[in-house]
Formats: structure tokens, sequence, C-alpha cells
């Protein structure tokens, strides 16, 4: 008797995969970032400086847990939500505001060109099961 076949896995277009290697990389960012954040003090008066680890770790967790559900339009727009609360690290530590350009920019290259070619390789394939 044979074993049965695995289940196929689903496939991925370009615009997911590419939107969820950014945002698994920027989480290393957002850890790094936190950490910065906790070394430098940069935490308003009263709040101790810990809770930099804790924002760090809190949206390296998040930017993960989103690079999974950016198969849905509001993972993508989860996605820049993020983008923009890492942007607004930047009034704690000002290099953060360089992190969030870079990456914010690769997100966005991710998304819209991912998009494109999403878009012209169902055409394409549209184009040949309407051939056969």
């Amino acid at each position: 008797m044979s074993e049965p076949a695995p289940p196929q896995r689903r496939r991925r277009g370009a615009q997911e995969s590419l939107a969820s290697i950014v945002l698994a990389a920027e989480s290393l960012g957002a850890f790094l970032g936190g950490l910065v954040i906790f070394g430098l003090r940069a935490v308003p008066d009263g709040v101790a400086p810990w809770w930099g680890v804790v924002a760090g770790v809190v949206m390296a967790v998040l930017l993960i847990l989103t690079g999974r559900l950016v198969r849905y339009q509001w993972g993508i727009v989860l996605g820049w939500v993020l983008q923009v609360i890492i942007a607004l690290g930047g009034f704690l530590v000002p290099g953060l505001l360089l992190v969030a350009l870079i990456f914010g920019g690769m997100y966005a290259y991710a998304t819209i060109k991912g998009g494109a070619l999403d878009r012209r390789n169902a055409a394409i394939a549209a184009q040949y099961s309407d051939e056969s």
C-alpha cells in the first residue's frame, strides 16, 4: 500500500513573498531599535528604560505575524501601519527614521511591484488557458 501524497502548498504571489521577506528582515531592525532606545535611555521622563526593549520585542513579533497575513489586503495595510509606527520611533532616536525610510521603501517596492507582477502573471496564465 502506498503512502498518501503530501498536501499541496498554497501558491504565493510575488507581492506576498516579497512583503513577508521585508517584514521579517525589518523585525530584526525593530528589535535592535528597541535595544538602542533602552541603551540610550531615550524614553520620556517617568518611563522605565526597559520599556524600550519591550517595544522592540512587540514590534518585532507584530512584524513577523504581519508577514504571515500579507496574503490579505488588510494585512498589507497593517504592514503600512507598522511602517508608520516605526517612523514615529524617530522622535525617540532619530536613527530609527533612517530605518523606517529604508524598510518603508523596500516595503513599498514589494507591495507595488509585487502586485504588478502578480497581475501580469495572472494575465499571462489567463491567456494560455484561453488558447487551450
